[in-house]
């Protein structure tokens, strides 16, 4: 019970048994005591790197880190860290992160691991995944991170040896064929079991692996669990959504957040307004077909039965590449992707792009199709390798994922000399390439088939948010220098059947869940009488369209800071439930804001299914500050259209502070305004004013002693005293 997740037995454990669970023994103080700085991996990386001359010379810096590929933690993976310490102290043994993809995941989890193993909280540690690319990626970034202090192996490539290793990386399935697990492994084998997309990697069977190992465990996801609703279908259990949704519940169960809140969040638009992250430029391309297929009525097909009646059949999106088929489309969107998909900023080739199709098959039809076009567009640099299948069934699959993301698939290109590119351009996957893999210089994204499911779509369209440097890829030094940074500053996503426009306009994110209808709709094709035949198991079945298609209609956009509804949907089903609560509207009414507050809290926070905070819905709606529960109540009821920024606020105040105050030093207005925005914002500059050492903020980074110095001598002491007496410090600590 104390450990969390306890689990109903059938019979006495052993002594063993009892014995293993004992054998866990934290040092929770050792660990909350050890110091994360910035730093703690570039510490292992090259051990007193901050003491050598290029490290010191600000010029030479970058080049420093780039030369001993440094990796530095970003501050709110540090905080990540910090709140696993914290909460470690309470008591915890099991956290969640819930990181958007591209927010270096796997570079907090080489700092926890080593966190855990330097403080002697864990002698081994395991990293489970659920696919076979991902095994060999965590591994080479493990190694890369953590090589000089720890040893890192792929455990089915070393079956006898993985005891010797202090990081073992290996894929669930590896573990669960034959019981493996319970055979070769004993439950005290490893004391922090990390879980890649856990939603996925412990999701049926796979649960018992993780929770047969005694100790720490830590979750890792990408996608938040608020899309998915309890289901109004008492049969729903048949809805992939619904399965989806418990699948994701219980995995914030698993971790000890049954409040629905993880031990951290990072999301989509948290990472792009820090800047680590891009949102798509959606290019939303539809054909004559495919505008059919996605009407509400249908593509219609017509014919007749052996009798000579009438059949009509209506065949959705969903039923293309199953049961409606149509060349002429597939390449309508080959053409558009080829056209208009954005190319290498260094070698001005076709950029590399992932076309996600709805089957095998039809994977294999794009292939040949792109080819094809590529060899008319570029006639002898490609030999049917420009695009290549990566599914399941084609023999090497995994490794053509690692080549194309090491930019060696099919080879090297040889567009630009010096200059490291793969020679395949296009992969067309199904399921693969989805969930976790990191190919950050890919340029393009290609939708040809329906999503439904709102996490493949978090998860499909994060494989282009990373940021990348182009200029990495070129070996010859001097064209480096000379070409300087090449930044990747936003990715195409060619939509062909509306995903991005379902999940903004149509995805219901606030009613129940219904099942869905049939997606061939059996149509009436008989009198008016409404008894006639109808298209069954004896209808049209299939349908190929040979029909010449173009695309008719292609809308562009540039998403923005705040992301698409569904990365930001939180704080919109919050306004939607506080302007449903009658109380709570009667008390705005009579603009009792003290008893609307309290209405909120006691009746609107920390219920089951949603289960609002004040920091889950500060998150959700972009604000870089604290909010209170009354501006999230003006917010809903419209009293202000929205949420100032800290800069913001500091500005409304320091305009307060001068026509109150009135200061005489016109010509220094800049710098108090300076002083004014460090002693609010920063705590560490607060601290060094409130106690006189002046001289210590020689060592700050954000106001210095030269700064306080350009702030003339009286209001060095009445700026600090007026906003103590005036200025609530409480939105920005």
């Amino acid at each position: 019970m104390e450990q969390g997740n306890p689990t109903v037995i059938s019979k006495f454990p052993s002594p063993t048994e009892i014995g293993n669970h004992y054998a866990f023994a934290p040092d929770a103080k050792r660990l909350a005591a050890e110091k994360v700085g910035l730093d703690y991996i570039a510490l292992t990386q090259l051990p007193g790197y901050e003491t050598q001359a290029s490290w010191r010379v600000e010029e030479e810096r970058d080049a420093f880190i780039e030369k001993h590929k440094l990796r530095f933690l970003r501050k709110y993976q540090q905080r990540a860290i910090q709140r696993i310490q914290e909460d470690a102290l309470k008591g915890a043994t099991r956290f969640l992160f819930e990181m958007a993809t591209g927010t270096g995941k796997t570079l907090t989890s080489a700092a926890i691991t080593k966190l855990f193993l330097r403080t002697g909280n864990a002698k081994r540690v395991l990293f489970l995944v659920d696919r076979l690319e991902l095994e060999v990626q965590a591994d080479k970034a493990f190694k890369a991170y953590l090589k000089n202090d720890f040893t890192s192996v792929i455990y089915k490539e070393q079956r006898d040896d993985w005891r010797k290793a202090d990081i073992v990386v290996t894929t669930v399935q590896s573990l669960l064929f034959n019981d493996k697990f319970r055979r070769f492994f004993a439950p005290t084998d490893f004391d922090l079991v990390i879980s890649d997309e856990a939603h996925r990697s412990i999701g049926g069977n796979a649960r018992a692996v993780f929770e047969y190992f005694i100790g720490y465990k830590l979750g890792l996801t990408a996608t938040p669990k608020d899309y998915l609703k309890q289901p109004s279908n008492g049969n729903s259990v048949r809805d992939a959504r619904e399965t989806e949704r418990r699948m994701m519940l219980d995995t914030y169960r698993t971790f000890g957040c049954d409040t629905g809140e993880p031990t951290f969040r990072y999301s989509l638009i948290d990472g792009v307004r820090g800047g680590f992250l891009i949102n798509p430029y959606v290019v939303d391309a539809r054909t004559g077909v495919t505008t059919q297929l996605l009407s509400d009525a249908g593509f219609i097909v017509t014919s007749t039965d052996e009798d000579g009646n009438e059949l009509e059949e209506a065949f959705a999106g969903r039923d293309f590449e199953k049961k409606f088929f149509a060349e002429p489309t597939n390449r309508a969107f080959c053409k558009t992707l080829l056209q208009h998909g954005s190319r290498d900023p260094i070698s001005g080739e076709f950029g590399k792009t992932i076309a996600f199709a709805v089957s095998q098959n039809h994977a294999a039809k794009v292939v040949q199709i792109l080819n094809e076009m590529a060899d008319q567009l570029w006639p002898g640099r490609y030999n049917s390798d420009f695009a290549m299948q990566v599914t399941s069934h084609v023999t090497d699959s995994q490794k053509m994922t690692v080549n194309f993301a090491n930019n060696n698939l099919g080879g090297h290109s040889s567009f630009e000399e010096n200059y490291r590119t793969s020679r395949a351009r296009v992969c067309v996957t199904v399921g693969m390439m989805t969930t976790g893999y990191d190919c950050p210089d890919l340029l393009n994204l290609a939708l040809m088939r329906p999503i439904f499911s709102p996490s493949d779509f978090v998860q499909i369209k994060g494989r282009g948010t990373r940021k990348h440097n182009f200029a990495e890829e070129m070996f010859d030094p001097a064209r480096r220098a000379e070409m300087g940074e090449v930044k990747k500053t936003a990715y195409r996503l060619f939509d062909f059947f509306a995903n991005c426009e379902y999940f903004e306009e149509k995805f219901d994110y606030d009613e129940e869940l219904t099942l869905p209808m049939p997606s061939t709709m059996p149509l009436s094709s008989g009198g008016e009488g409404g008894d006639g035949q109808t298209t069954g198991p004896g209808g049209i079945g299939t349908y190929e369209h040979f029909d010449p298609d173009d695309v008719v209609s292609q809308v562009e956009q540039q998403i923005g800071a705040d992301g698409m509804r569904i990365d930001r949907e939180l704080f919109r089903k919050f306004e939607a439930a506080a302007r449903a609560d009658t109380t709570l509207s009667d008390l705005v009414a009579a603009q009792n804001w003290e008893a609307a507050t309290r209405h909120v809290i006691e009746e609107l926070f920390d219920k089951p299914n949603d289960f609002y905070t004040l920091e889950k819905l500060r998150k959700a709606a972009g604000v870089d500050r604290r909010i209170s529960v009354r501006e999230l109540v003006e917010k809903a009821f419209g009293f202000i259209p929205g949420f100032k920024n800290k800069a913001e606020l500091i500005e409304d105040e320091f305009q307060k502070f001068l026509a109150d105050q009135k200061p005489e030093e016109a010509d220094r207005i800049r710098e108090m305004r300076y002083f004014f925005e460090a002693y609010i914002r920063d705590g560490h500059v607060r601290a060094k004013i409130d106690a006189g050492h002046f001289a210590d903020l020689n060592v700050n980074p954000s106001f210095t002693t030269r700064d306080l110095k350009e702030v003339p001598a009286a209001w060095r002491k009445r700026i600090p005293e007026y906003i103590k007496d005036y200025v609530s410090l409480n939105p920005f600590l």
